[in-house]
């Protein structure tokens, strides 16, 4: 790790559980900022204890709703002015709600969805670039999704937000081109060690537990990826990773043959 590399800040959106508190980990114990922004101010809060007794880190918190942006511009005008500077934006947060046929979803499950995937993205981005544009450098990773790039029985409108999601890092990455400013994305399959599948099926601990015959990737395997993306010299941008786990080939295809990965190989 190069010195450059300890100097350098990361904002990650999401921060206090799955891909998002994993990633934060792996950048904190190698020498980050960490900006972290989160809904719940508690987790938050023992996050950053948690970041600056094991790794000593720079912690910097924020609990903020990154569906509104008035909020974020007036919670980060020190980003606006200038007073602090993001590197890295890992656009992280989001959420699956419900799995039903297009003509009976609910429209709050909707109105959250498209509000926290899709204008999420755009309301940090606003926030961020301005400052990477200034000085010729930066670089976005957006969380996108297998979502994004096909879609499945009853996942419409969130398979319809991962989609813009992938649609929005290819024209982020042509409009900041001039800037030097590397956009990318990360598309998992799925992913264990995070709420998603809790908060799909609202709490629903019973109907959750939908990884109990194969192994997804885990939230620190996505982490790693993330970190290996940020890491690359100035000049190569990875512009998108789809992963999954083995036992996964598509959004719908799995090999539920049992937990076989968690026997060490």
């Amino acid at each position: 790790m190069t010195t450059q590399d300890k100097t350098r800040t990361i904002c990650i959106t999401g921060a206090t559980s799955g891909i998002g508190r994993a990633s934060a980990y792996i950048f904190a114990e190698n020498g980050y900022r960490l900006l972290l922004i989160a809904r719940r101010k508690e987790r938050l809060e023992q996050l950053k204890d948690e970041l600056n007794k094991r790794f000593n880190a720079n912690v910097d918190i924020r609990c903020l709703d990154v569906r509104d942006y008035s909020a974020l511009k007036e919670e980060l005008a020190d980003v606006l002015e200038g007073k602090t500077e993001i590197d890295l934006l890992l656009n992280n947060a989001g959420l699956a709600l419900g799995l039903k046929g297009i003509d009976e979803g609910e429209l709050t499950h909707w109105n959250q969805m498209i509000d926290t995937n899709i204008k999420g993205v755009l309301h940090m981005t606003k926030i961020a670039v301005p400052g990477m544009k200034k000085r010729k450098k930066g670089h976005i990773i957006n969380i996108a999704s297998i979502a994004g790039k096909e879609v499945y029985p009853n996942g419409n409108v969130y398979c319809a937000t991962k989609h813009a999601v992938e649609a929005l890092t290819k024209a982020m990455r042509i409009d900041l081109l001039p800037y030097n400013i590397r956009v990318g994305q990360v598309a998992p399959g799925h992913v264990e060690d995070t709420e998603f599948a809790l908060v799909r099926f609202e709490g629903d601990r019973d109907k959750a537990q939908i990884y109990q015959d194969f192994n997804p990737v885990k939230s620190s395997d996505i982490a790693e990826i993330i970190y290996f993306m940020a890491t690359r010299p100035s000049h190569v941008n990875i512009q998108d990773v789809l992963v999954t786990g083995t036992q996964q080939a598509s959004a719908t295809i799995l090999q539920r043959n049992g937990r076989i990965f968690d026997v060490p190989q």
